[in-house]
């Protein structure tokens, strides 16, 4: 069994190459939500690793400018 995270946890989704923030678990899968804003998707558990820092910082990143540009409230 896989131990579910903090909400808000960056986690690496490798089946889609993807870095996306911990949204909640249901019935076996996990939602996450790409940084940055937009659609949320589904995962298994076991396709998902925790973001290195350095990838943590670039989707943070990602999200400031995403911010100043006017696309996040």
């Amino acid at each position: 069994m896989v131990d579910i995270p903090p909400r808000g946890t960056l986690l690496l989704d490798i089946s889609r190459d993807l870095i996306g923030e911990f949204r909640g678990e249901w019935c076996g899968v996990w939602s996450l939500r790409p940084i940055a804003g937009g659609r949320e998707w589904t995962v298994a558990p076991e396709d998902v690793r925790l973001a290195t820092p350095a990838q943590q910082l670039r989707a943070r990143a990602a999200r400031a400018n995403a911010r100043s540009r006017g696309e996040l409230l």
